[in-house]
């Protein structure tokens, strides 16, 4: 009898509608499978983020395939923390949606559009200090809850705009809603931002295997890395205000043929000396390019620069 896998999942529509996609790739590939929804910590809780911990989204999900009520897991890359679980293996990261921040505007307005006083939500600290690093004057709202619960608060009149990730609102086939893509010289995303991790439990190597055929992709595996290692140097967590975005890139070698290299950009915010995210907020950039194997390398690297162009004082949530 041929096996079902089991794909555990939160049960947000985004969460869902990222399930569904590996799943209707491994029914392609010749695979049973079944959704299992778990629930998280995150999903039941409004606090803050930052009260509740980074891998609020994710430890339920993973204790779940660890202890065999789900044969696969698939998360939101940029919400699980940096640190490996040793009783699970990273089996594929699937070709990576658009990972670029969108704004949501009323009136159909973009960012530069928005005046002075405009009211901004996001319940992410990177997205905010780079708000306010524009200079523009907007007033930036910490929000959280679900793609429709932020849109409605624009519709409602209750803010002028909210930024989210365009990948979310793609999968969800909302892109309609956008009204300005943020470009990332304005808004670098998240690291991992738009990717998919799909983890299987250390010692299934069949389900391993039929993943990395079926749904890896080297290009979003190896950018991904490096954005991570930048992140995991920097000793941030995933719930840190930084950016962090890598493109394989065309290049030329000595003998001017064209090979690919790994291009990383990154930023880093740093507040006040009291923390306070409504106070003073100073951007550090960098960025660097690198062989393909070599993204934790270039990761690290780029961290180390930022580290000494003074990003120290980093705190608060990512969503």
């Amino acid at each position: 009898m041929k096996r079902t896998i089991r794909i555990g999942t939160r049960g947000s529509a985004l969460a869902l509608a990222q399930t569904g996609t590996i799943a209707d790739a491994l029914e392609k590939a010749g695979a049973a499978t079944e959704i299992v929804v778990v629930s998280t910590p995150g999903d039941r809780s409004h606090a803050p983020i930052a009260e509740i911990g980074v891998g609020v989204f994710t430890s339920a999900l993973r204790d779940a395939l660890a202890d065999g009520t789900v044969d696969v897991a698939v998360h939101s890359y940029k919400d699980l923390p940096t640190a490996p679980d040793p009783r699970l293996s990273m089996a594929a990261v699937p070709q990576r949606q658009d990972p670029r921040d969108a704004l949501v505007a009323r009136d159909g307005l973009t960012l530069g559009e928005l005046l002075p006083g405009a009211r901004i939500g996001t319940g992410s600290p990177r997205r905010a200090a780079q708000l306010h690093a524009l200079g523009l004057g907007h007033v930036i709202v910490p929000i959280r809850g679900n793609v429709d619960s932020r849109i409605k608060k624009v519709r409602d009149g209750e803010l002028d705009a909210v930024v989210l990730a365009r990948a979310g609102l793609a999968r969800l086939g909302r892109l309609d809603e956008i009204t300005e893509t943020l470009d990332p010289i304005q808004m670098l995303p998240a690291p991992a931002q738009g990717a998919l991790a799909v983890e299987c439990r250390v010692d299934d190597v069949d389900v391993e295997h039929l993943l990395r055929s079926t749904v890896d992709d080297e290009a979003t595996r190896l950018a991904v890395a490096a954005e991570r290692a930048m992140l995991a140097a920097l000793e941030a967590g995933c719930s840190a205000p930084v950016g962090a975005l890598a493109d394989v890139v065309e290049d030329f070698d000595q003998d001017d043929r064209v090979i690919l290299r790994l291009s990383l950009r990154g930023v880093a915010a740093a507040y006040s000396a009291d923390g306070d995210p409504t106070g003073p907020v100073e951007i550090m950039r960098a960025s660097a390019t690198g062989d393909l194997t070599e993204g934790e390398q270039l990761g690290r690297a780029l961290a180390a620069e930022l580290l000494e162009l003074g990003a120290g004082v980093l705190s608060g949530p990512e969503a």
